[in-house]
């Protein structure tokens, strides 16, 4: 019955051990122009602008890949994502990132193929260089205040909610860590489960706002932790679901 479970996680430092962005920035030695820059840019505006630059020094997409191949991705989370898939959850990627780090990074650890989406900021390769635009832009604001400006991942869940078959109840889990995870978190359902890493920003407006919470909230520690908790989870769904039935 693990084919009534939607997982939706997060990318940096849920998914992956690092922040994306970062990892690649500081690699790249452009810490200092990013907290020039840092005051003056939204996130994703910057990020592009550090592409920009990036390319300027003659950094080839190529060696942006590279670089994000570096990426630690722990093998407990990979398996459990693999076990996840074949067990038939529909696995689903939310995040602030942009789509090319996101698939680079699957791709290179064998399982982007287990995901169904990725809800991301696009990524375009434009005359040799790398550049980030906003999921939402500026020509249909989202406005939520919750979130930035380029993605609300509030409303991902309810486009998710919304296009699950009538006919069959679906079980979501949501994985996080930030603060952006907090608006997607007050969407969940009270047979939702929201998975917020301990001692990060998410968990913190969790537990100030339980009022808000529907859903039943399971705390995790680090990779491995997430992933047996994980997995304890889908089993248990799954079994809940076929003494119901």
């Amino acid at each position: 019955m693990a084919g009534k479970i939607v997982i939706i996680f997060d990318f940096d430092r849920t998914l992956i051990e690092d922040d994306s962005d970062r990892w690649v920035f500081t690699r790249m030695d452009l810490t200092r122009l990013f907290r020039d820059l840092r005051p003056t840019l939204p996130w994703n505006s910057l990020m592009d602008r550090l592409l920009e630059e990036m390319h300027v020094l003659g950094k080839s997409v190529d060696d942006i890949a590279d670089c994000l191949r570096g990426m630690p991705l722990h093998p407990s989370v990979v398996s459990v994502v693999k076990q996840a898939h074949a067990l038939g959850c529909d696995l689903k990627v939310a995040s602030d990132s942009n789509q090319f780090y996101i698939r680079t990074i699957l791709e290179h650890y064998g399982i982007y193929s287990c995901f169904s989406e990725i809800i991301t900021n696009p990524a375009v390769l434009d005359k040799g260089r790398l550049r980030i635009f906003p999921y939402h832009g500026s020509a249909a604001p989202h406005g939520c205040d919750l979130c930035p400006s380029n993605l609300c991942k509030g409303r991902v869940i309810e486009q998710i909610q919304v296009s699950l078959s009538e006919s069959e109840s679906k079980r979501l889990i949501y994985v996080g860590d930030g603060g952006n995870d907090f608006c997607p978190t007050l969407k969940l359902a009270a047979g939702d489960f929201v998975l917020p890493r301990k001692d990060f920003p998410l968990l913190s407006r969790i537990s100030k706002n339980s009022q808000l919470v529907k859903s039943k909230v399971c705390e995790w520690n680090d990779s491995e932790d997430l992933a047996k908790i994980l997995g304890k989870l889908i089993e248990c769904i799954s079994n809940e679901d076929k003494i119901s039935s």
